[in-house]
């Protein structure tokens, strides 16, 4: 049996999960498409990343730390050219 450290355990999740937000991320940004993004959705997510991340500073959790702190970065980026692109459609 391998035993892996609970904080080690936690980095990977943390890098898997992380990791796959940023794909998405990355083309969003390059392409600049927002047609698609769902303000609810992205508000939501957003809120929960942060509330994850405070929940990691709490504990002192470095692997939810970091790893909500990347995330909430790109979607808070996101979220705010979404709101901005909207906004600027209706004028």
């Amino acid at each position: 049996m391998i035993l892996i450290d609970a904080q080690w355990l936690g980095y990977f999740a943390a890098t898997l999960t992380t990791g796959s937000f940023v794909p998405q991320a990355w083309h969003t940004f390059r392409s600049n498409n927002l047609a698609g993004i769902s303000v609810g959705m992205y508000s939501a997510f957003t809120a929960g990343v942060a509330l994850w991340l405070v929940y990691g500073l709490m504990l002192g959790a470095w692997p939810i730390i970091v790893a909500n702190t990347i995330t909430l970065g790109l979607a808070a980026t996101i979220l705010v050219r979404t709101l901005r692109a909207r906004r600027a459609a209706r004028r």
